[in-house]
């Protein structure tokens, strides 16, 4: 009996310790569902090869995160293994038989305990309270800030020579007008790469620059392929009506 008790007990802490996991690498910027499956991933060891896995490692924090559940999970599942082979070796038949009902009985529990919105909600209050205190994360999830899930994303492109940016400064192109925010300029200049952050107006986009920038996801795709010229002209005015009537039925929608 003493082994499946201890067995509840590391599968209960399993899933608290996951739940910890996945609440840090939230509290790094990280959307809840994919900090959910990154930590459960990396807990169990399981799965943790997604596109999503080198964006997260790619983050000191997160990498860390990841290390420890890496490291937990390891320790977790072989005792977890171990308990499970202690609750039914050397029993008999009838005994077996209780044990196996009574670990049925607590995986139940442990299930709706897992499942429960309420503990949830708990757990979630309790975690982020304490990491906060005791840690230096920040509770910012970007996709929900930003509204990446909306029609909204954060986009890069390298500027071509027959760009319709080219050689032009951001006060003349401007792309607010678009709807789009230049975040940030990388720039190679005497083989040193540098990074321009909040550019001002006065800055000239200069062929071979790779833009930053923020807006509705179709712009930005559109605005990366425009070329030069009268078409790129007609285009850019194009998109600043559009602008125009996305901000019109916002403001409507406000109302």
């Amino acid at each position: 009996m003493l082994a499946l008790i201890s067995l509840l007990l590391v599968i209960l802490f399993s899933i608290l310790f996951v739940r910890i996991g996945a609440v840090a690498l939230e509290m790094t910027g990280l959307s809840r569902e994919i900090a959910a499956f990154q930590a459960q991933s990396a807990y169990t060891g399981v799965g943790f090869t997604t596109s999503e896995s080198e964006y997260v490692v790619s983050h000191p924090v997160r990498r860390k995160i990841i290390r420890i559940l890496m490291f937990v999970g390891s320790a977790g599942i072989a005792s977890a293994i171990a308990m499970l082979f202690l609750s039914f070796v050397g029993k008999t038949a009838e005994e077996s038989l209780y044990s196996l009902i009574y670990l049925a009985i607590g995986l139940l529990l442990l299930f709706l305990f897992a499942r429960s919105k309420l503990v949830d909600r708990g757990l979630r209050y309790i975690i982020k309270k304490a990491l906060k205190k005791f840690t230096k994360l920040h509770a910012y999830d970007y996709e929900l800030l930003l509204g990446l899930s909306k029609g909204y994303s954060i986009g890069q492109f390298k500027v071509r020579r027959n760009s319709w940016l080219a050689n032009k400064t951001l006060r003349d192109l401007r792309l607010n007008e678009e709807g789009v925010l230049v975040l940030g300029i990388h720039r190679k200049s005497q083989e040193k790469e540098l990074f321009i952050g909040a550019p001002r107006g006065d800055v000239v986009i200069k062929p071979g620059d790779v833009i930053v920038c923020y807006g509705p996801d179709e712009v930005i795709k559109k605005l990366s392929h425009r070329i030069k010229g009268r078409r790129g002209d007609k285009e850019h005015e194009d998109a600043v009506e559009k602008e125009k009537i996305r901000e019109m039925e916002e403001r409507m929608l406000i109302q």
